[in-house]
């Protein structure tokens, strides 16, 4: 039974069609058939009323071949009127009821097949429709039969989930774009810092000669290379269109100039949030062969963190050898509240006073350049006090 039950369901159209037509009209003619048999010999039981018997026996004795004996019809005088209404109906029966039947059987069948074939997936699509039409792309169309219908409504899914597929992408392209320029942002305000800091330097100590020309070229010098860093990674971001797309560039860096890079980076801070720093470097000897600007940005990243939430004291550990190289931020703060995983997505805000200053995105991109570095970012809070932030940067060639 559900073998047949599946074949039915799986008709095409025209083949479906002309199965409930060909049943209705089947079965419309068996039960016409019976209707008229029932009101023949309904009719005769009536007649039968009416007839002189003796004179119908006798002329069914009479009956040869050119002579058939019938029982003759009353006429509708002698008849009561309940006999002649039933005769009536019943010759109204023996000559309508094939049409009558045909017509409501054909109706039957044109009934059956909208109700079984074409409103299912009718209502199906226009539920579609309507979902698509107000942009809710997460359903999926039920229907499976395999006929014209069925293969409309697969078609139909195909496109829901190309659509859904196209806008995943779509919004994460606005995602990536938002963080591109949210990170752009957020990077190149460290050499606008260095740069207002020695700018207010000069400005400071220059009149009162407080500055010789010597110290004066050394900072207009380091101006000069915060200037060539912002042009370099304006340059990089310009040829990307998200942040897993930037490209490393391997570098020879000496932990002596590495140590420089953030003791500039220091006195900025440091000039800035008046807070105590202690820098260890180890490995002078040593050299890593990493992207420097990397190195520098997530660096960046975890000071700025450091100094906006550290209470007196920032420390600073730079540990170099061949294959790997750690920076490790320690500040005296309240630590983190929050779950390592759920500090490092993008956009996280600590609270509503943060977040009108900052993204919410250095944390984010210093785990995403680490990783991509080979290496990772580790949260952690101190047995004591405060935050402990450290970057593993892996050698890359």
């Amino acid at each position: 039974m559900d073998k047949i039950k599946n074949f039915i369901k799986n008709l095409s159209i025209q083949k479906s069609i002309l199965l409930y037509m060909t049943a209705a009209l089947f079965c419309s003619f068996l039960l016409s058939a019976a209707i008229i048999k029932i009101a023949a010999q309904t009719q005769m039981r009536i007649w039968w009323n009416y007839v002189d018997e003796e004179a119908y026996f006798q002329a069914i004795q009479r009956e040869g071949a050119d002579y058939v004996a019938d029982i003759p019809r009353p006429s509708a005088l002698d008849m009561t009127k309940p006999d002649h209404f039933v005769s009536e109906l019943c010759d109204f029966l023996q000559t309508y009821t094939i049409l009558i039947l045909s017509i409501a059987g054909s109706c039957a069948a044109v009934f059956l097949f909208y109700q079984n074939k074409l409103k299912p997936p009718m209502e199906e699509l226009s539920f579609a429709s309507k979902r698509i039409a107000e942009n809710q792309l997460d359903f999926q169309i039920t229907y499976e039969n395999k006929d014209e219908m069925g293969a409309l409504c697969m078609e139909f899914e195909r496109m829901r989930a190309q659509l859904a597929k196209n806008n995943q992408a779509l919004w994460r392209t606005v995602e990536e774009e938002k963080m591109l320029r949210a990170a752009i942002a957020h990077d190149i305000r460290a050499p606008l810092s260095v740069l207002k800091g020695y700018q207010e330097m000069l400005m400071e100590y220059l009149p009162g000669a407080d500055m010789d020309i010597e110290q004066a070229l050394e900072l207009l010098s380091e101006s000069g290379r915060q200037i060539k860093r912002m042009d370099a990674f304006v340059e990089n971001m310009r040829k990307i269109s998200s942040l897993e797309s930037r490209k490393l560039t391997a570098q020879e860096i000496s932990a002596g100039e590495l140590e420089t890079d953030i003791r500039t980076e220091l006195a900025v801070f440091k000039k800035e949030y008046g807070k105590q720093t202690i820098l260890q470097v180890t490995a002078l000897d040593k050299s890593f062969c990493g992207d420097k600007e990397i190195i520098l940005e997530v660096t960046e990243n975890l000071l700025s963190n450091a100094f906006r939430y550290g209470k007196r004291q920032i420390g600073v550990r730079i540990q170099l050898e061949y294959a790997k190289l750690s920076v490790c931020v320690r500040d005296d703060g309240d630590g983190f509240s929050d779950e390592p995983e759920k500090v490092t997505e993008a956009f996280y805000r600590h609270n509503v006073k943060d977040s009108l200053k900052h993204a919410g995105i250095g944390m984010y991109i210093s785990r995403l350049y680490c990783e991509k570095h080979g290496g990772n970012l580790i949260l952690e809070n101190d047995k004591q006090q405060g935050a402990v932030v450290t970057a593993i940067f892996r050698r890359i060639v």
